[in-house]
């Protein structure tokens, strides 16, 4: 009763020093075009939605123009922040025990019905601590930057890109054309699907299968978990729901596959194939099958995402695309020590994640009254049943942190040469683009990722030339953030 009468005399829930402003959804003139909240009419515009927190936010004054909260009387509070120090103060306070904060599973109900709520994404608490340890090895950096992991993912990738180089030489020799437009975004997938598949997983599958039956069933379940999220958050008569995979064909025929595609990366596992060596005994399969689905689908999303991005900005920047060919023209073989000495490559991939991330928010929750210390010891309380959006793809962009004053150059452009000025500051350590996220709930398959995507966007650099059909490079956003282009290139081989 204390906190519905808090709520209806608008008085802030948010105590300590960092300052919070509030956004009124009664009131159209504090907020943006679209509501600040997910419904079935704004669900496919998420980005536009964590927007409207801030965009009538420039009247106020200092940090509460990064800080925003929503009550409606009778929920939550819902606090949105594109502030770089309270996103890592939340994301170092996440974690298992007393006083700490949980991740928010209301965004990500979809995945959890799709790929069972058993998982390392989906549990909090003492489960999730179980499933960090069963997952440890497996996507440790010292387990997968090796020369020979290396070397077997770049022979994938090899196998990948000659048959797609062969069918561009015929299609040059038929047409007498030496260029020809094409979407990269799904050709990058395919490769990061095969990388997981035969690299990580040592599953035995026809790579015409992968292309044309598994990652079209893919994209459609994610599709659906995208949709579902929204429709069990509205839908009261969530019996319908259980039913509505049945009703669509093409959708159970979709399920059938990413069952049988699971079934496939899991059977390795007896042999002690590849990652599998590195998974303890101790833990049934049925402990790992939800979260062999949630690779199989969320890293798929986020690698073809992070590498889809970077050849996107490169088909816009000549002068760092021809500057990473440089450093990658003469390399034979993609080793851990060739990948380290790619400076600028590396650049490219630090600045992709700046200023696109694939996880764009990241949903927490406050289950009890829970204080929160930033960098320059101000503090915060989280009320109980809080739940916390931090906005990356905003913070990210904050001209005042990552601008022209700090870094020498626009926040909202793609510029590889800032980290030189970060890196020379002595304070690199401050900037944090949250790429993968922070702290103890860190995303396991960041190392993953980042081998998979140094891989992949060197080796396109040096196999081809690429710039984009439009100057124009706006984001779609679902489970992850894309090109909304699909990275349309004009692509020509180099020499």
């Amino acid at each position: 009763m204390f906190r519905f009468l808090r709520q209806l005399c608008g008085i802030n829930p948010f105590k300590g020093d960092v300052p919070v402003s509030r956004v009124w959804i009664t009131r159209p003139g504090t907020r943006g075009s679209t509501l600040p909240f997910p419904t079935r009419g704004n669900y496919h515009e998420p980005i536009e939605i964590l927007a409207t927190f801030f965009a009538k936010a420039d009247v106020e004054k200092g940090r509460a123009r990064h800080n925003r909260y929503l009550e409606v009387p009778g929920f939550d509070p819902i606090l949105v922040t594109r502030d770089p120090q309270v996103i890592r103060a939340v994301l170092t306070a996440t974690g298992a025990g007393e006083g700490r904060l949980d991740r928010d599973t209301m965004p990500s109900t979809g995945i959890a019905r799709a790929t069972g709520p058993d998982t390392l994404l989906f549990s909090n608490g003492p489960e999730w601590q179980t499933h960090r340890k069963a997952s440890a090895k497996a996507f440790g950096k010292t387990s997968l930057f090796t020369d020979q992991v290396f070397e077997t993912f770049e022979q994938t990738f090899r196998n990948n890109v000659e048959q797609r180089i062969n069918e561009l030489k015929r299609y040059f020799e038929a047409s007498g054309d030496n260029e020809v437009e094409l979407a990269m975004e799904p050709e990058i997938k395919c490769i990061m699907m095969e990388m997981l598949l035969f690299n990580f997983f040592g599953a035995e599958v026809d790579p015409t299968e992968i292309r044309e039956k598994y990652i079209p069933a893919i994209d459609k379940v994610i599709e659906h978990i995208v949709r579902d999220t929204i429709d069990y958050q509205f839908d009261l008569l969530r019996f319908r729901q259980e039913n509505r995979r049945e009703d669509d064909g093409e959708l159970a025929d979709a399920f059938e596959l990413f069952e049988k595609l699971t079934d496939l990366s899991m059977a390795p596992r007896a042999a002690g194939k590849c990652a599998w060596a590195r998974v303890d005994d101790k833990w049934a399969d049925d402990d790992l099958r939800s979260n062999v689905k949630v690779f199989l689908a969320g890293a798929l999303e986020a690698t073809t995402s992070y590498a889809a991005w970077a050849v996107s900005h490169l088909a816009r920047n000549s002068e760092y695309q021809n500057r990473v060919f440089q450093e990658v023209e003469s390399v034979e073989s993609f080793r851990t020590d060739a990948i380290d000495n790619a400076v600028n490559l590396q650049k490219v991939l630090r600045e992709t994640l700046r200023l696109t991330p694939s996880l764009y928010f990241l949903p927490r929750r406050a289950v009890s009254d829970t204080w929160i210390t930033l960098s320059d010891d101000s503090k915060m309380l989280l009320p109980a049943g809080t739940h916390i959006l931090l906005d990356v793809w905003h913070s990210n962009r904050i001209q005042e942190y990552w601008g022209e004053g700090t870094t020498g150059f626009d926040a909202e452009e793609f510029h590889p040469q800032r980290w030189d000025a970060i890196d020379g500051s002595g304070c690199s350590k401050d900037y944090l683009h949250f790429g993968f996220g922070h702290g103890a709930r860190v995303c396991p398959g960041k190392h993953l990722g980042e081998l998979e995507a140094a891989l992949v966007v060197g080796g396109i650099v040096k196999l081809f030339e690429f710039e984009a059909i439009s100057e124009e490079n706006q984001p779609k956003a679902g489970v992850s953030t894309k090109p909304a282009d699909g990275t349309l290139v004009r692509l020509r081989l180099r020499p």
